[in-house]
């Protein structure tokens, strides 16, 4: 629950939560497989997202044009990632989810 918390802390401050902070979290702290976290995590981004969605949407913060569009591609985004992961290995998820982070966090921080 306490990671939860922080996720869902994280995630209606920056936007983000479930792959910055719960699947390291849950690999780290609670000992799961990559893939399970990576499972789990997307589980819980339905009542975290709808909660964040309410406050932002309320206050008039949502391009719901875009929303579409963005929903749409990720849902089909998610199933064809989904599937590619379950082929993975744990060692090349990992690698992958890694190189993921590291790029991105570069990419942020200039």
């Amino acid at each position: 629950m306490i990671i939860g918390l922080f996720a869902g802390l994280v995630s209606g401050l920056v936007g983000l939560g479930g792959g910055i902070v719960l699947v390291p979290a849950m690999v780290y702290l609670l000992g799961m497989s990559q893939h399970k976290a990576q499972g789990t995590s997307l589980a819980v981004i339905i009542p975290t997202a709808l909660a964040g969605t309410f406050i932002y949407g309320f206050s008039g913060h949502i391009d719901l044009n875009i929303t579409v569009w963005v929903a749409l591609g990720g849902t089909f985004g998610a199933y064809i990632g989904s599937f590619a992961a379950g082929k993975l290995s744990e060692k090349n998820l990992k690698t992958i989810y890694a190189v993921f982070l590291l790029f991105i966090g570069i990419k942020m921080f200039f």
